[in-house]
């Protein structure tokens, strides 16, 4: 039979629990968080000089060389420790300062080691290498007066927060060198030693007590973005100290530069070249050991987002085979650019620079066949606003195009126009060499040497309105979105001419301010004409056809014609994975990190303990006073009776409901029947 709770237990079991977990608190847990000082183990006031360390040492020294001490070993350590320390003026001041002790492992080590050994076998000092200078004047040490000018720099900036007498800043140095080389270009990086307290307290943590430390103390790293100006808004570094981690930190969370992700070789197709815009061209990066991408590939990433599109793969030797067949790839590491479909691979094998890669970025960025779109409308010359490529003195400039929309259809419309580009790149240089009047493409051979040709690709689904105005049809065939079920793709090869307005250019170099303004947004835009290509898909035909227009266009007198041309859609209306780090968080943490760490230091506030103690106080007088009171039955029981009141007769609650009491019938009470009553 389980015993039964006494009744005055389970009526005072709050203040009995609260009791209970105020004795708990102030003998297990404030002991634990609250350790004695080294100041304590010496038995002297806290944040004395090295003077009264000295003496205080001494004192308790000469009493374990007597012969009556009987000390353990493992207190006469801590004295030692706690002397060496403290008469260290580096360490000394950086424990006054944060609580920053360093060398906590020399002393469980040694204590561990001597546990039995006699006292005088110790090896001493303790802390033969607790000084160690990190000075190096390719480090740039940050003042106060620095520190200000540094934060409201464009750039963002890293710091390093350290101590000359810390042994972890000493090995972590060789990695800072690192990081700060990997993040040349798109941060810069300085250093602080917490002895310039009025720098290094913007970056340490309070307690309840107001008494600054840093949580997982020195080296410790900061970040303060582009768009912060405050001293108070930095970011703190949360993770490991490897350089891996911090740059990717850096890259991602501090500058908010986009991660290139890896792909196997069965993902390669369908989720990167297949869904990352048929516009752009692939960059992709073979690597044998898996590294995260270098911060200077993540700000191109960013920076040709409009151009490009990049992956990584990692090298597998059992794969080397479907690499070589698919791409060209030999080794890793390379570098491949896939320039749009038919077209040959770029491939670069070994290692590179930055500047290599942004050389190579700005040769391999477009397609082998542009694309016209609303970023590269200006640059190709194919738009009614904009001038040639050959400059603004040329006065008729032409666009070749093929529209259709994306599939089997367009791809082989772009590689013959592309084929078509590429033979007229080779009449130029025959035409340099010799003069062959049999050929029938040395107009358009010459526009194109001049940049007044230009060969692009025009996707007809998404810019299906300036698509239907050059061919003018309707949304069918070349333009507009595909149907349920709708098969017919047509891509068409058309050609623009384009015609500045000389009238309004005349008047622009006369600045007849007047007149221009009139003129406007009404006589602005080139004149174009457009002629649609009805031949064979071969590449001298298409030739030949470009250059009989060129020809025509550049002798015949073809009045000045506009019209109000369609915009052109921009191609990708969200760049989500290039935010930036826009919310800066005071004091370097998240909500949840805020909250977690709060909790935790609360939870060993000194204050908790007595808390509890008076909660269960109060409880129990709460409790007792209750049970004590006198009930309302014993007080209606004292008081005095009114004989004289006569009790008042009750009434009838409703009309047809119950008898009220006058109603009721006496126990005595005879029916008597009526003598003249119907009855009869």
């Amino acid at each position: 039979m389980a015993m039964e709770i006494p009744a005055q237990v389970r009526r005072y079991w709050l203040p009995i629990l609260l009791f209970t977990a105020g004795f708990l608190f102030q003998a297990l847990v404030l002991p634990r968080h609250f350790p004695p000082t080294h100041y304590d183990v010496l038995g002297i006031e806290r944040f004395a000089p090295v003077e009264r360390v000295v003496e205080a040492y001494e004192w308790l020294s000469k009493e374990w060389l007597s012969e009556k001490n009987h000390q353990p070993t493992v207190d006469i350590i801590k004295i030692r420790y706690a002397y060496e320390l403290l008469t260290n003026p580096v360490l000394k001041r950086d424990y006054d300062l944060f609580g920053l002790d360093e060398h906590k492992d020399v002393l469980k080590r040694v204590k561990e080691q001597y546990r039995t050994e006699h006292f005088l076998k110790i090896d001493l000092p303790l802390l033969k290498d607790s000084v160690v200078s990190l000075t190096d004047e390719a480090f740039n040490v940050l003042t106060h007066e620095s520190f200000i000018s540094a934060i409201n720099e464009e750039y963002p900036l890293i710091i390093l927060v350290y101590s000359k007498g810390s042994p972890r800043c000493a090995q972590f140095i060789e990695y800072w060198k690192q990081i700060g080389t990997q993040l040349d270009g798109i941060a810069k990086t300085s250093m602080v030693e917490v002895g310039d307290s009025q720098v290094a307290g913007y970056f340490a943590e309070k307690r309840f007590s107001k008494r600054p430390f840093f949580r997982n103390g020195v080296p410790t790293l900061v970040a303060y973005p582009a768009n912060c100006k405050s001293p108070s808004c930095y970011m703190r570094y949360p993770g490991g100290l490897f350089v891996d981690s911090v740059v990717d930190w850096v890259a991602t969370s501090v500058i908010g530069l986009p991660r290139i992700l890896y792909y196997s070789k069965e993902t390669l197709g369908p989720q990167f070249i297949g869904k990352s815009g048929h516009h752009k061209v692939k960059v992709i990066f073979f690597s044998s050991t898996g590294e995260r991408a270098a911060p200077f590939l993540r700000q191109a990433a960013q920076e040709y987002s409009s151009y490009s599109s990049f992956g990584f793969v990692l090298w597998r030797e059992d794969e080397s085979q479907i690499w070589w067949n698919s791409l060209g790839v030999e080794s890793a590491p390379a570098l491949v650019f896939l320039k749009g479909p038919g077209t040959k691979p770029f491939v670069h094998h070994g290692i590179f620079s930055k500047s290599e890669f942004i050389e190579m970025m700005e040769e391999h960025k477009h397609h082998e066949l542009r694309q016209l779109r609303s970023d590269t409308s200006l640059e190709l010359g194919c738009d009614a606003r904009g001038h040639s490529r050959a400059g603004n003195d040329a006065a008729i400039w032409y666009c070749v195009i093929v529209a259709g929309r994306l599939g089997a259809e367009l791809n082989k419309k772009r590689q013959i126009l592309r084929k078509a580009q590429d033979k007229l790149l080779g009449d130029v240089d025959k035409s340099a060499r010799s003069v062959d009047n049999s050929v029938e493409t040395s107009s358009a051979a010459t526009a194109f040497k001049d940049d007044r040709l230009t060969f692009v690709w025009l996707d007809g689904e998404v810019q299906k309105q300036i698509c239907a105005f050059y061919l003018a049809t309707d949304y069918t065939g070349a333009c507009g979105p595909r149907d349920f079920g709708d098969d017919n793709d047509k891509p068409e090869i058309f050609i623009v001419r384009f015609q500045r307005n000389a009238t309004y250019e005349a008047l622009k170099a006369e600045k007849k301010n007047n007149l221009v303004d009139v003129l406007q947004g009404q006589h602005t835009d080139a004149s174009q004409l457009v002629a649609r290509y009805k031949g064979p898909d071969e590449i001298e035909e298409i030739n030949r056809w470009i250059s009989q227009i060129i020809k025509d266009g550049d002798t015949r007198e073809i009045p000045y014609f506009t019209s109000k041309v369609p915009d052109l859609v921009p191609e990708e209306t969200s760049k989500e994975w290039l935010r930036s780090s826009k919310s800066i968080r005071s004091a370097g943490k998240s909500l949840k990190d805020n909250i977690g760490f709060h909790v935790q230091d609360y939870l060993t506030h000194p204050m908790i303990g007595s808390t509890l103690l008076m909660c269960g106080c109060i409880s129990m007088g709460i409790i007792w006073f209750r049970n004590n009171k006198p009930t309302q039955s014993t007080r209606q029981e004292k008081a005095p009776k009114d004989k004289t009141k006569r009790p008042r007769p009750k009434l009838s609650t409703s009309l047809f409901g119950e008898p009220s009491v006058a109603d009721i019938d006496p126990k005595d009470a005879r029916q008597w029947e009526m003598s003249d009553s119907d009855s009869d």
